[in-house]
């Protein structure tokens, strides 16, 4: 299972180093970065190993919102894929 996420946020860089910050948090919550993408000056988009989904539900629902307000972030899109 992997996540998607579209995050809108304020500035590029101030969102980068949070989101480097915020690695070792994602990681004992199930989740492992495959590839983080920049769309624009506004939006970047991370693809994710899901390790435990229950886990990474919980950090999404919570300590997400942490890393948010560090990051800047205004918006996120988030969703759960499998491949069939």
């Amino acid at each position: 299972m992997q996540l998607i996420v579209r995050y809108t946020h304020a500035d590029p860089a101030t969102f980068r180093t949070a989101f480097d910050a915020d690695a070792e948090d994602r990681g004992r919550n199930g989740l492992t970065l495959l590839q983080l993408w920049r769309e624009d000056d506004g939006h970047s988009w991370g693809l994710f190993q899901v390790g435990n989904p229950k886990a990474a539900r919980d950090y999404l629902d919570g300590a997400a919102a942490v890393f948010a307000a560090q990051a800047g972030v205004t918006a996120t899109d988030a969703h759960f894929v499998e491949t069939v």
